[in-house]
């Protein structure tokens, strides 16, 4: 019988969650959906000196939004420490683990002299075979696995192929402090054997630990789960990601105005690649998704590619939803909601507006007109379309819209019959229409924008930049 698949993402939380995180979580996630698995969220919160209860919430609050719906409640590491003690005690019994007591002054003298010598830093296992004797007794010690010493561990990667490590490289890690609080290295193996977790998959800056980690489980008789580790994300200069090149908290994303179905596609492209597609919807990523087909080389992120992205996706999601998209950024930015005659506009001219932005920010940002009524500020572009000249030819139009019957049809052709009369190409009283109404040099077509605003907003602000002299 076939055993179902569970999988995991472990965040700790230190800090917000960031592109890479997030890109662990889908990559776990689609398997889980492909697979019909699971797919379970553990909050590694051991670093209790550095984990924040905002941190976690940063963490739900990104992968609700990102839509990487998790099952179950979540685990939190933290509280599950006496069962990662017991697990320690259990090696202990069975002569896998030993009690360290060597003090910090001898630690500090025996890498001292590892130093001095050229040798690797790591401890030199003095305690491993040896009993403590009246001298020890109250003395403070840790509990260190006894790792083998010889031969290789030989961590079987889905993605980075066999990975061979030799034991006298890996020391004999410690499972619990000397106050006896566990270690996280201990505490992760505890925590997805008793979840279950049969695959491992995360970044590679965790390859090293499989090594540490395997030894735990194999003293434990435990079943040993599949691991794949992924290549980090890079910027687009090849160096390590960080803040310049877009390792933002993913609510920073939500904020500057993506979708997190573009933000699903984008990070599903980094790493992963079915053929040439670039746009994939996430019915189609799930699907699809294998862990053969995850590269092993660092993804470099694009930002020009998510915003390519993001605009295909706005492009094609419905002009009501895109509207209310809109209205929700605009209350969580502007900290005020849009009334019921400003997202009227904003539904009749998405069609327009969504042709010209990248993102919900851009969206908003140009639909400013439409918010409330009056002459709207000038940007610098429309400032310029507005020349003495341009205000001229507004005036002398104004009577003839004033007399129009408020219709697309009608409005354009009194401006094209009135540019042909004063022998003028259309965009030149277009334009200045334009930025008189919108306060921009772009808008949706400017007859729609007329038709929208109506008669009497429409004359209110031409007036505004147009006045009578």
């Amino acid at each position: 019988m076939t055993q179902t698949p569970v999988l995991r993402f472990a965040p700790s939380p230190t800090g917000y969650l960031h592109i890479g995180g997030a890109r662990t979580a889908l990559f776990n996630w689609l398997y889980a959906r492909h697979t019909g698995g699971i797919f379970r969220l553990r909050i590694e919160d051991t670093d209790r000196a550095r984990s924040t209860p905002e941190a976690i919430d940063a963490i739900l609050n990104g992968l609700t939004w990102l839509g990487l719906n998790w099952d179950g409640e979540p685990v939190y590491q933290f509280a599950r420490a006496e069962r990662h003690r017991e697990v320690a005690l259990a090696l202990l019994a069975q002569g896998r683990a030993y009690r360290c007591f060597t003090t910090p002054e001898e630690l500090d003298a025996m890498r001292a002299e590892q130093r001095a010598a050229g040798k690797p830093i790591r401890y030199d296992g003095r305690w491993r075979d040896r009993d403590p004797g009246p001298e020890q007794s109250g003395k403070p010690f840790v509990v260190r696995l006894k790792a083998r010493s010889e031969g290789e561990t030989l961590v079987h990667d889905v993605i980075q192929g066999d990975v061979r490590f030799a034991n006298d490289q890996l020391d004999d890690m410690i499972l619990l402090r000397s106050d006896g609080s566990p270690t996280y290295m201990l505490a992760v193996v505890v925590d997805d054997f008793d979840m279950g977790i049969t695959h491992v998959i995360r970044g590679d800056d965790h390859l090293n630990n499989a090594a540490r980690q395997l030894q735990i489980i194999e003293a434990m008789g435990w079943p040993i789960p599949i691991y794949g580790h992924l290549p980090l994300i890079h910027g687009h200069d090849g160096a390590k990601l960080s803040k310049r090149h877009g390792a933002l908290a993913v609510e920073a994303w939500r904020d500057m105005g993506y979708l997190p179905e573009a933000m699903r596609n984008y990070l599903l492209r980094l790493g992963w690649s079915h053929g040439n597609d670039e746009i994939i919807p996430t019915e189609k990523a799930i699907a699809w998704f294998n862990l053969e087909s995850i590269g092993r080389s660092p993804a470099r992120f694009d930002a020009k590619k998510l915003d390519s992205i993001n605009a295909q996706y706005m492009r094609e999601m419905d002009n009501g939803q895109l509207a209310e998209l809109t209205g929700e950024l605009y209350q969580r930015l502007r900290g005020q909601r849009l009334d019921a005659k400003a997202m009227a506009r904003l539904r009749a001219l998405m069609e327009g507006l969504k042709e010209r932005a990248k993102t919900l920010v851009e969206l908003m940002e140009a639909a400013n007109f439409l918010y409330q009524d009056g002459a709207p500020t000038l940007d610098p572009a429309a400032e310029k379309l507005l020349s003495p000249d341009a205000r001229a030819e507004l005036r002398a139009l104004l009577p003839l819209l004033e007399a129009c019957p408020w219709q697309a049809d009608n409005l354009e052709q009194a401006v094209r019959q009135f540019a042909e009369h004063r022998t003028l190409k259309l965009g030149k009283i277009a334009q200045p229409l334009r930025a008189a109404l919108t306060g921009r040099a772009a808008s949706p077509p400017i007859f729609d924008v007329l038709l929208v605003l109506g008669r009497d907003e429409s004359l209110r602000r031409l007036w505004a930049y147009a006045p009578d002299s």
